[in-house]
This record gives C-alpha cells, structure tokens and sequence, in this order.
C-alpha cells in the first residue's frame, strides 16, 4: 500500500522559492510527487512514500523556506495499491 497526500499551502509561498525548497524536502524524506505555483498565490502539491516520511513532510511544509509565510496548509490524505510517480518533480 502505498500513501498519498495532496496539499495546498497558502500564504507568501511565491516568489520566495517555496517549491525549490519543498523539492529538496521531498527529495531527502525520499518521496515522489510534484509542486507547482497555482493562479490564486497558493502552492499546490502531490507527495507519495511512506506514511510516516508524509506526516514528517506536512509538518515541514508548514513553516516552509526562510522568506515564506505560511498561513494555512490543507492536506488530503489517501492509500492506493500502486504508487503513481517514480520521482519528484517541480512543474512550471
């Protein structure tokens, strides 16, 4: 089984390299997904792996980079059989 998580960070998240630094989060907890910019000034982000490297992460991505500042975080938790992404990824 396989755990996901699907995230939506709100604050000052962009312009201050939120997803770079999620990027590197992701990558050291080894978890595989993606990060993007959304219209509205919020971060939206997909991370798969073990639950408790997920748990780890969220609580990450509440504070964020040094420049950011985080005001809410909404995550959705779910299972699956099969992991979806082989990596994690910045999209532009």
């Amino acid at each position: 089984m396989t755990h996901h998580v699907h995230v939506i960070i709100k604050g000052k998240v962009q312009g201050v390299g939120y997803r770079n630094w999620a990027y590197s989060q992701a990558k050291l907890l080894g978890l595989n997904g993606w990060v993007r910019n959304l219209s509205g000034g919020e971060v939206e982000l997909v991370a798969e792996g073990p639950e408790s490297a997920l748990h780890s992460f969220v609580n990450f991505l509440k504070n964020g980079p040094t420049m950011a500042r985080v005001t809410g975080v909404e995550a959705s938790w779910s299972s699956q059989h099969a992991p979806r992404y082989s990596d994690f990824q910045i999209k532009r």
